[in-house]
């Protein structure tokens, strides 16, 4: 079971401040409002439409491009406008919710991913001329849009073993399942045509910035003071690379080093530069954390909704409790085909593909134990932890790696020729 689910690129850049979305559906009417597009059930007003322009003339501004024409940006805007209406009528059709619960869940992510609690992800937004509870609003849409293009998109998304086969033998896919390595450098900048004695005076300051860093100086510290590389102010953070993308001799130098170790300094022909490995991931050598676990998922459908889906993940809980078991409920009435004839045995899983949700539901549940029902983006679920284990799955996890890249690429392939089609099929009349 695929069940990876997380909030949309729009989501993260609204919340960061780069572009502030307005309501879709719930716009305050404003005096001469009018209706520029019936959209099956529903309409967007000139309001929304409008406001919507706004945020994204802002955006373009903070981004330093050149404004489109008024026209052309106000069509790009009512067409996003009208896909993203057109999935929420979708999601209320099939009786997609999105808890309390869970939106502060949301919320509390989004705020500690920003290295903020609550009440400073509030001051942000207000700083940004959003309310908390539009944002938690838009929050909630972005959260039933993802959940409606995972029913509707990640389930149609197929790879095969020989995808991935071949995936892992050509060139590009070496390069993309290669180690990644997070580096941070310090460069003594040694001018063309310089004399021997300037280069020998640079060579000296970096044996001794070297020296400093072996006696435990902090690396961001001098990077600060003493390189002149452009990331110096960022405490000589390069970001991750990979092998091939390091100049020689560091892609022979760094793959052995540890983290937190750091290079002699070496000549370049820009100076002298001394790397430090922050920290790597990814190559041959990887043990894993599994868990073997096994579950009954109950789904909301057209017939039936989220609260009666919730109830009889209950009932099935408390059969289990009184003594029935697992494996023929699972049989009976699980519906994740993938395990359901299997007594619902997910076999031994990486936490790591699991839904956030999932994910920590299983991490707090004792092996050998049953969880109470829970709700992730697939429906309510009851799951069973039966073991844990830590296992070295380097051929494996290189595997999953490149089964995920491809399910990436065709997800996105995917999700646009399904956009097309639900535009297509949808009855849309613009009035601008």
């Amino acid at each position: 079971m695929n069940v990876k689910i997380k909030l949309s690129n729009t989501l993260r850049t609204l919340l960061l401040g780069a572009l502030l979305f307005g309501s879709l559906a719930h716009a305050e009417v404003q005096p001469l409002d009018r209706v520029v597009a019936i959209v099956d059930n529903d309409v967007i007003m000139q309001s929304q439409l409008d406001q919507r322009v706004t945020e994204v003339q802002k955006s373009i501004v903070k981004q330093g491009a050149n404004q489109p024409p008024l026209d052309v940006l106000q069509q790009q805007v009512l067409e996003r406008l009208i896909l993203e209406n057109l999935q929420l009528q979708i999601g209320d059709r099939a009786g997609v919710r999105i808890t309390d619960e869970e939106l502060n869940q949301a919320l509390e992510t989004i705020a500690q991913r920003n290295n903020m609690n609550l009440e400073q992800l509030q001051m942000a937004l207000k700083q940004d001329g959003l309310s908390f509870s539009a944002a938690r609003e838009q929050i909630r849409r972005e959260m039933i849009i993802s959940r409606v293009r995972q029913r509707r998109v990640a389930d149609r998304i197929d790879v095969t073993n020989q995808e991935v086969k071949r995936f892992m033998a050509s060139e590009h896919g070496q390069l993309q399942l290669s180690e990644d390595f997070h580096l941070a450098n310090i460069l003594l900048p040694v001018p063309e045509g310089s004399t021997a004695a300037v280069i020998e005076k640079a060579a000296i300051q970096a044996q001794q910035i070297y020296q400093q860093l072996q006696q435990g100086a902090s690396f961001a510290d001098l990077a600060l003071s003493r390189s002149s590389s452009e990331n110096a102010l960022e405490g000589g953070d390069m970001g991750w690379r990979k092998t091939a993308q390091l100049p020689p001799p560091f892609d022979k130098l760094i793959p052995a080093l540890a983290p937190g170790q750091v290079t002699q300094p070496v000549r370049t022909p820009g100076g002298f530069l001394i790397i430090k490995l922050l920290e790597k991931r990814g190559g041959s050598n990887q043990l894993r954390d599994e868990v073997h676990v096994r579950h009954i998922l109950i789904k909301p459908s057209e017939i039936r909704t989220d609260a009666e889906a919730q109830k009889m993940a209950e009932r099935l809980y408390e059969r289990i409790v009184a003594g029935e078991d697992f494996s023929t409920l699972a049989k009976n009435f699980s519906e994740d085909p993938g395990s359901a004839r299997n007594g619902g045995d997910l076999d031994w899983v990486d936490p790591g593909i699991l839904v956030p949700e999932f994910q920590e539901v299983m991490k707090r549940t004792p092996s050998g134990q049953l969880s109470k029902p829970f709700k992730t983006g697939y429906g309510w679920h009851v799951l069973e932890v039966l073991g844990r284990r830590a296992t070295d799955s380097s051929e494996q996890m290189r595997e999953q790696q490149a089964m995920n890249i491809l399910r990436n690429r065709k997800y996105d392939e995917e999700l646009q020729g399904w956009l097309r089609e639900i535009r297509d099929e949808a009855y849309v009349e613009t009035k601008l």
